[in-house]
């Protein structure tokens, strides 16, 4: 266990060999929650692009499916957006 001070910015230096253990760089986003007299820091993992854009996809596969399943076609969809274009342009 070490020590830490807060700054009068309310700014508080993690230790070097903290931040070694758990991988965190300059950047490094952390939740953070307070309960009573406890701070706890919570590293908060960063998605690379082809994991986000793999979420995307499923989802997007996920949707698909559904709108099929209501009967629509992706001429259907597609004429939804042109709609909605010309709406917001006008």
């Amino acid at each position: 266990m070490e020590t830490t001070r807060m700054s009068s910015k309310g700014q508080v230096v993690i230790p070097q060999d903290i931040r070694q253990t758990i991988g965190a760089e300059e950047g490094t986003m952390f939740s953070v929650m307070g309960i009573e007299d406890t701070v706890i820091l919570k590293k908060i993992k960063a998605h690379s692009n082809e994991e986000i854009i793999k979420t995307l996809d499923e989802i997007a596969a996920k949707n698909q499916k559904r709108l099929q399943a209501m009967g629509f076609t992706e001429k259907d969809i597609l004429k939804a957006a042109e709609r909605e274009r010309a709406r917001k342009k006008s």
